[in-house]
C-alpha cells in the first residue's frame, strides 16, 4: 500500500535512458495519455520497483502528469509537481506552463498554477504564478502609442524574407503604429537572436514600427502538447484557440491593437488554419470578453515567376546557394545577414552560381 513516506522520486533522462521510454508510454498509455516528443525529462514516483506515476518535462513545460488508477487521490499527482517543478528549477526555468484538461483544473490549483486561457472543456493553460501575464502586459505599457488603428503581426521570420518585409510595409501603411513581434521560441532553422536581427534591420525604414522579441505567450505549434488531445486536428484547433485567445484578451489590450494583418498562405493547410481561426478568437464578438480584432489578410507577394514567396523555400535555396534566386526572395539585410552567419554561404559561391 501506497504511503508518503516510502514513495521514492526518480529523474530520468530521455536521452541517457532511451529504453525506458517503452515503460513511460505504457504507463501513460494506461490512463490514455501519449507521450510527447520534446520531453527532455521525467520524474517516476516509485515504491518496490513499482511505478505509481510520472510527470514530464519539456523546457519550461510540465507534460504527461499521471498516477495509475489505485493511487489516485493519495496527493500523489501535487508531489510530482512538486517534484518536477524542482527539477525545472535545476536545469534555470522558473516560469512554467501546463497544460491539461479543464476538469483538472482544481487539482493543479492546489498544486500552485493558475488557469491563463481555456478552449471550453477541450484544454487549459496554466502557469504557475498569478500575476505572469500581467507583469508581461505592464512590460510593454511603455510601447504604448495612441491612434485610431493600431496593428499586430505575429511572425516567425525563419529567415525574414521579402514576403515579411511586405506584410509589414503594408501594415504599416495602413495604420497608425504596426506592433510586430517574433516568435521567440527556437525551434527553426535560425535561432531567435538571428531571425530578430533580421526583422529590425529589415523594416529599420519605417518609422511606425515597434519590433517585440516574442514571450511565452506567442506559442509555438512545434512545442504544443499532444499527449492529451490524440486527433491532431483537434491539436491545431486547441494551439490556435489559445495563443490567439492570449493575444487577444492580454496582449492586445495592452498595446490597443485594433488589427491583425497577416500573409495569405496558399502552401501549408496548417498555416492557412491558422489564419481562419483568427476570424473566430479575434474578430468575433461573443468569443472572449475583451473587443474584438478586426483581422486583415493580406494576399502573399510574389517573386518574378509568379510563385508567392515562402520562408521554406529560401531555406530549400540554402543547401545550393545562388544569388539571384535568394536576391528575388530575400531583401538585402537577409542576404547580408545570410553570407556572414551561414557558412555553405560564402561570397564566392554566390559570384560562382550566379554567374557575376
Amino acid at each position: 500500500m501506497y504511503s508518503q513516506e516510502s514513495a521514492e522520486f526518480a529523474v530520468i533522462d530521455v536521452a541517457e535512458n532511451p529504453d525506458m521510454v517503452p515503460a513511460l508510454r505504457h504507463l501513460l498509455q494506461s490512463a490514455g495519455l501519449g507521450i510527447d516528443p520534446d520531453i527532455t525529462h521525467f520524474v517516476v514516483a516509485q515504491q518496490g520497483g513499482e511505478w505509481l506515476g510520472c510527470a514530464g518535462l519539456a523546457g519550461n513545460t510540465i507534460k504527461c502528469v499521471t498516477v495509475v488508477a489505485q493511487h489516485r487521490g493519495d496527493n500523489l499527482s501535487a508531489r510530482l509537481v512538486g517534484e518536477v517543478e524542482q527539477l525545472a528549477m535545476q536545469l534555470g526555468h522558473f516560469h512554467l506552463f501546463l497544460y491539461t484538461r479543464p476538469y483538472n483544473i482544481a487539482c493543479f490549483k492546489g498544486c500552485g498554477f493558475y488557469p491563463l486561457a481555456q478552449w471550453d472543456d477541450v484544454a487549459v493553460l496554466m502557469e504557475n504564478t498569478p500575476v505572469g501575464i500581467q507583469r508581461y502586459c505592464r512590460s510593454l505599457q511603455p510601447y504604448y502609442r495612441p491612434g485610431s488603428k493600431i496593428g499586430g503581426v505575429v511572425m516567425n521570420a525563419n529567415p525574414f524574407t521579402l514576403g515579411h518585409l511586405y506584410l509589414a510595409e503594408q501594415a504599416a501603411a495602413a495604420c497608425d503604429w504596426l506592433h510586430l513581434f517574433v516568435v521567440r521560441e527556437d525551434v527553426s532553422l535560425f535561432p531567435f537572436t538571428e531571425r530578430l536581427a533580421m526583422v529590425r534591420q529589415g523594416v529599420a525604414h519605417l518609422s511606425n514600427v515597434t519590433v517585440h522579441s516574442g514571450s511565452e505567450y506567442l506559442i509555438s505549434h512545434a512545442t504544443f502538447p499532444a499527449y492529451f488531445l490524440k486527433d491532431s486536428k483537434l491539436v491545431n484547433q486547441t494551439w490556435g484557440a489559445i495563443d490567439l485567445l492570449i493575444f487577444r484578451n492580454y496582449i492586445a489590450p495592452a498595446l490597443g491593437i485594433t488589427h491583425r494583418f497577416v500573409g495569405s498562405e496558399p502552401f501549408c493547410p496548417l498555416t492557412h488554419q491558422y489564419n481562419q481561426d483568427m476570424y473566430t478568437w479575434l474578430a468575433t464578438a461573443d468569443s472572449a470578453s475583451s473587443p474584438r480584432i478586426e483581422v486583415v489578410e493580406i494576399p502573399r507577394k510574389c517573386h518574378a515567376n509568379g510563385r508567392a514567396i515562402s520562408a521554406s523555400e529560401v531555406r530549400a535555396l540554402l543547401t545550393n546557394p545562388c544569388l539571384a534566386a535568394l536576391a528575388q526572395r530575400v531583401p538585402g539585410s537577409t542576404l547580408m545577414h545570410l553570407k556572414m552567419h551561414m557558412p555553405a554561404v560564402s561570397a564566392d559561391k554566390f559570384l560562382i552560381q550566379s554567374g557575376q
